[in-house]
Parts: C-alpha cells; structure tokens; sequence
C-alpha cells in the first residue's frame, strides 16, 4: 500500500542527485559538479560526510536567481574550467542536474558536447578528461533510483568490449558501507576470484598520514569502468542499487548477469556464493564453510531463547529492507512493518516482496512512498506494538519520543561511532546484525527491568 497523504513528514530518502554524488566518490580521479544551488552539494556533503566521518570532494555550479530564470548553462563551463584547471589530475567530470536546473530545462548533454569540440580542444588539448552527463531531478525517484540511474550513465559511457573476456567478474556492490565492501574482497578472495568491483568505497575508512592528507578518494578507475564490457559476467548485490546498468551490460555486450539476492544473512550469503562459484567455475572453499558454521553458532546462540516472536519495523533502501526482513524471519522475528521511501512503481511487482507477505503467518504491512511519520503515527496512535526498529539515524527522534529500542543499519547512520566499518553483508555481516540485535535488546530488558535477571543466567 502508498500512504495516504501528499505531504512528507520526516523521509526516509532524500533526492536523486545524493545517489549520483555518493556514487561519483567512488570513482578515482573524479570530481562531480552537481549543477543546482549550493545547497544540492552542501547538505548531501553533510549526510555522507556525518555518515563516513570523511572529506571528500565535490564541486557546484553555484546557480543563482540569475540562472534560475534565465538559464545557468554557463555556469557549467565556468565550474568544468575553474576545476580542471585546480585539479590537474581529474580525469572525470560527471555533470549532475537537479530540479532547479531540470525544470528551466537547461541542456547539459548539449553543454558538454559544446566543451568537448571547444574548451577541451583548445585548452585542455591532450589531457584526458571525460565530462559524462547525469540526469538526476530531484522532482522524481529519491537517492537510490539516482544511485542507480548514475551507475548505468558511467558504465554505459565507459564500457568497451575486448576480443577476449578479461577473467574477472564485475560486482555491482549497490549502496554500502567501507567494512561491506571489506567483507565482499575478503569472500572473493578466499573463493580465488578476480573481481571487478564497483563502486570501490572501501578507501573511505581512510587514515590520517604523516603527509595531512585529509581527503578521501574512490579506488574504481576508468579503466576498470572500460574493462566493465569485457567481464565473464556480472553480479549486481540489489536489483534497484545497480540492476540498470547490469542489464546493460549484458544486452550491449552479451556479458551473462545475475541480480541479487542481498547477501543479508546466511540464506542469501549462500545463493552469492554458488552463484559466485556458478558463473566462474570456482570452488567454496572449506574456509568459508568454517565462517558460515562460525555465524550459524552466533545465531543459535541468540535465536531461540531471545529473538523468536520479536516484532520489528525495518525501513529506508529497499533491497536492504527486504534483506533485513528475510534476515529476521530467519531467526523467527516478525518484521509486521517494512517501510519504503518511495514510489518505485516496480515494488508491487518484485517477487521477494511477494514472497514475504505470501509466507508469513502474521500481519505484515509494507508501506511504499513512505516516511517515518507512517512509523510513528502507527506506534503513537494505531497501537502498534514493536519490540524494536532497524534503520538509519533519522529515526531516532521517533524511538526516542516512543520509547522503542533502535539497531541502527543503513544511511545515513551518524549518531553511533563507527558504523560504516562493520559489515552487514555475508557471514560477517551476518554475527554482527545478530550481536547487534541482541545487544539492543539486552540493554532495553536492562533499562526497562524486563526480565534483566535472564542475563544473568544466559
């Protein structure tokens, strides 16, 4: 179901031109110009710097009330000119529009054909620079379909079919954090696969050195974006962080595709890695079992005596929504409330949502176009009864108000420390939701009185 109002109070999402940003800072050597009014740039810098306790670089066309009513066009050649000529090293631009700018309708694939027979040629002549636009308007979708819409636009500008495949494989990780993308090299690597992967944030844990160097930077380059055409295959982790750009991949150059599941849990990391092993010939190494056995004790642990019954709400992306909702059901939760923050119209039709709500023996509610007002309008006054809520930190004020025990998992998530450094994917990710959910409960049973003494005795 859709709510049924019109207005938003508290999203769960923001806009498009956040997904192609967060997704442009895995790209080394690149900067974007997000072309809009500051703001586009400055409060999505603020959510993914709150969120991975990092700088990084992103750059605006600064639009004003001059280029609202009269179009700002030039202001992109300014921003592309003034760039290129502070950082010598970019070599792409991506070109990111927004709703002010979608609206007057300015061009900006006309924009950048005019820079490249132009302003390239004449003073940028034999640098290499690749200016690719993003349409992301901020009046439609919400920061996953621009996720999703930017990675198609890089791939299909930079994929290139060799007249062999390279051997790796491409892995579309979707939105995640630094410690995901850890866990994902450390699986291919016990596994012996050479893997492609994209979006590479995983540098965005980054140190401070003896040099100050305070910037963080992508690890993806543009010749992996090229080698992308030329891969045995590709393994997208979310079917709307990435499904776009595999289905390309394999229409425009027959490279075979497989799209999910999320590897949430020990059901999902499991169908990963066969089809890991399926589509590269590469055996699951006994290392790898001892890690699922590992995890499957964790969850044992916890499962029967603590977790079974528990009812929970889950919202925000939704690949990791419902990942988080097979996850729980796996260890006898009752997800009754999944929240989507927006209007996808292929949600209704997504088979695992389907399958949920076909398998379970409760009332279970997924709400699409959502925000969080649908949460607690829900606890406050429909008598809903949670144990506890998953999601990312904009619903804190709601369990705080509510008195309803939070995991924080998602983005953006900044009010705990350290959280993008620890996985939620595959066996890793697995133990520590588990420890996570466990350890919120413990201390709500601790706060509350509810029953404390069992910890004395677990």
């Amino acid at each position: 179901m859709a709510k049924n109002r019109g207005g938003v109070i508290n999203p769960i999402f923001t806009c498009q031109p956040c997904g192609a940003q967060f997704l442009s800072i895995g790209v080394k050597d690149c900067i974007g110009i997000v072309h809009g009014g500051q703001g586009c740039v400055m409060f999505v810098r603020l959510l993914i710097s709150q969120h991975l306790k990092e700088s990084f670089e992103i750059a605006s066309s600064s639009v004003h009330e001059e280029g609202a009513v009269f179009g700002a066009l030039r202001r992109v050649e300014e921003a592309v000119d003034v760039l290129l000529m502070r950082y010598p090293k970019v070599k792409v631009v991506p070109i990111i529009s927004t709703c002010c700018t979608e609206v007057i309708g300015d061009d900006i694939d006309g924009v950048v054909k005019k820079l490249n027979e132009g302003l390239l040629q004449e003073k940028y002549k034999g640098r290499e620079v690749h200016l690719i636009p993003i349409h992301t308007p901020s009046f439609v979708g919400s920061m996953v379909t621009g996720y999703d819409c930017a990675l198609l636009d890089f791939v299909s500008y930079f994929a290139r079919k060799e007249e062999k495949p390279n051997g790796k494989i491409n892995l579309i990780t979707g939105w995640v954090n630094p410690g995901d993308v850890t866990a994902l090299k450390h699986l291919l690597a016990e596994m012996k696969v050479d893997a492609n992967v994209l979006f590479e944030i995983e540098a965005f844990d980054s140190p401070l050195l003896p040099d100050k160097s305070a910037v963080s930077h992508g690890n993806t380059t543009v010749e992996d974006l090229r080698s992308t055409g030329s891969a045995i295959g590709t393994i997208a982790l979310n079917r709307y962080e990435g499904g776009k750009a595999t289905k390309y991949l394999e229409t425009e150059f027959n490279v075979p595709a497989i799209i999910g599941p999320t590897p949430i849990g020990i059901r999902n990391t499991d169908t990963f890695l066969k089809n890991l092993s399926k589509m590269t010939g590469k055996p699951i190494p006994e290392s790898l079992v001892r890690e699922r056995g590992i995890a499957i004790d964790t969850l044992t642990d916890l499962t029967h005596m603590f977790f079974a019954d528990k009812r929970v709400a889950i919202y925000g992306n939704p690949d990791l929504v419902i990942g988080l909702a097979q996850f729980c059901l796996d260890l006898e939760m009752k997800p009754v409330l999944l929240l989507l923050g927006d209007d996808n119209a292929a949600y209704p039709n997504d088979p695992r949502i389907k399958e949920l709500k076909d398998n379970v023996d409760f009332d279970m509610e997924i709400v699409m176009n959502a925000d969080l007002w649908e949460l607690e309008d829900r606890v406050k006054n429909k008598g809903l009864k949670l144990d506890f809520i998953m999601g990312h930190s904009k619903g804190r004020f709601m369990a705080m108000d509510c008195g309803v025990p939070m995991v924080r998992v998602g983005f953006p998530t900044y009010d705990r420390a350290g959280m993008f450094r620890h996985p939620v994917v595959g066996y890793a990710g697995a133990t520590w939701l588990a420890e996570e959910i466990a350890n919120t409960i413990f201390t709500d049973m601790e706060y509350k009185k509810n029953k404390e003494w069992v910890l004395n005795v677990w």
